[in-house]
């Protein structure tokens, strides 16, 4: 749902703004109405995904997600599109799809030595759902590109009814039966999971000593590492441009002289084979070397974005310009999808403890919809001001995500949940 949303916007840009004469500041309204639900949804899905679980979570929020999109596919008028946008990232945020309800599902029903490449292939999923979105929105009306953003929600619905709930959020519930039955599914009829299912009991038990999070318990000295690496990571990603580019792709290429819709094509083309290698690397490199990489790839993507629209002002390599851009965007697009678009979500999954990790995801999840608001709904009016200066802006940052990961973050490849948070949080009893 996420990912159809965000492959959404830039293909269905030019013909909302036609059909409906709206302003370029109106469209930004409709761009970045979306983050404004998912924060109001985000503040609520840490306790919602801890009381009904994240199976149940998810099926509540494609309800919303559902309405959402036929509210715009039936739109007559503006205020039908933001109300369908803000009902589909109300869904997004309550789901908190890629925070709690997927990566959190997957760390905590996956064997630690399969688990990155389990969440990595999550982003595969949510690559290829994007590119759809920009493949087939170069050829078919946002009408009916909207009515296919009704697919993945009906599909997640049908497919909730045959997976099981985690094993860990069970076993929180005090369903010690429902737990080991879910685990033996998952893990196969002849597996033995005794010793896994006695490991689960123990770190529960010890959660359940501990008083019931709340968010001020996040700001407790014992949870600052974690806290600093998951909203840190969180931060770095949205500032350092990804929404500007995925959301606005095409007036990107636009405003660089090229065409939208081989832009769009190519973006497809680099988006799903760079998002699969990240799939293969995840559990063999690990996490650390992935995001520094895919870091710098960012960096010197923006930096070729910013040094495009530079030639342009000052009218130098006027051809050139414009590949120059297409490559800027290709380059951060590919390295993006190595690892700063789905790493970041799996590390948070790992790093925060089972007592906090609803409260914690949801805080993560709101500082980074507030994130993609802010560059969703001012990237228009920062490309006004300076088209080189933003991009070259969204470069630092990206350097200095590679500083960040290289002081701060954990390596968590080949580490078991409750010894990754072990190592980070002193919160056992002596």
């Amino acid at each position: 749902m996420l990912v159809m949303q965000v492959g959404y916007s830039s293909p269905a840009q030019s013909g909302i703004i036609d059909d409906f004469g709206i302003s370029l500041a109106e469209y930004a309204v409709f761009g970045s109405i979306l983050t404004i639900g998912a924060m109001v949804g985000a503040v609520m899905s840490g306790k919602i995904a801890d009381l009904i679980g994240r199976r149940g979570t998810m099926g509540f929020s494609d309800i919303f997600c559902l309405i959402g999109w036929l509210a715009i596919v039936f739109a007559k008028g503006s205020w039908w599109l933001n109300l369908g946008r803000l009902s589909i990232g109300y869904g997004i945020g309550l789901l908190s799809y890629v925070v709690i309800a997927v990566p959190v599902y997957i760390a905590e029903i996956t064997p630690k030595d399969l688990r990155g490449a389990f969440a990595a292939t999550n982003q595969l999923m949510i690559c290829c759902g994007v590119s759809v979105m920009y493949l087939i929105g170069t050829v078919i009306s946002w009408r009916t590109l909207a009515l296919i953003g009704t697919i993945p929600c009906i599909l997640q619905l049908l497919g909730l009814f045959i997976i099981p709930e985690s094993p860990r959020w069970l076993a929180k519930k005090t369903r010690g039966k429902d737990c080991e039955a879910a685990l033996q599914r998952l893990r196969g009829n002849n597996a033995n999971i005794s010793e896994e299912a006695a490991e689960i009991r123990d770190y529960i038990e010890t959660l359940q000593r501990l008083s019931d999070s709340r968010m001020l318990e996040l700001f407790n000295r014992k949870y600052t590492h974690s806290l600093i690496v998951g909203v840190g990571l969180m931060v770095l990603q949205q500032f350092g441009g990804v929404n500007a580019i995925a959301y606005y792709a095409s007036a990107i290429f636009v405003s660089a002289g090229f065409s939208s819709g081989i832009g769009s094509i190519a973006m497809v083309f680099v988006q799903v084979p760079v998002t699969l290698l990240g799939v293969l690397l995840m559990d063999k490199t690990g996490r650390r070397p992935l995001l520094m990489v895919s870091a710098a790839g960012t960096c010197l993507g923006c930096f070729l974005i910013g040094l495009s629209f530079l030639l342009q002002d000052l009218q130098l390599w006027k051809d050139f310009s414009p590949v120059l851009a297409l490559g800027g965007v290709l380059v951060f697009t590919g390295s993006f999808s190595l690892g700063m678009g789905g790493v970041p979500w799996v590390i948070m999954a790992e790093i925060f403890p089972m007592n906090v990790k609803g409260v914690a995801g949801s805080l993560v999840t709101v500082v980074n919809w507030f994130g993609s608001w802010i560059i969703s709904y001012t990237f228009n009016f920062l490309m006004e001001w300076s088209s080189e200066g933003i991009f070259f802006i969204f470069s630092i940052i990206c350097a200095l995500t590679i500083l960040f990961v290289a002081k701060l973050v954990p390596e968590t490849k080949g580490r078991t949940l409750e010894e990754i948070q072990a190592s980070m949080n002193s919160f056992r009893a002596k």
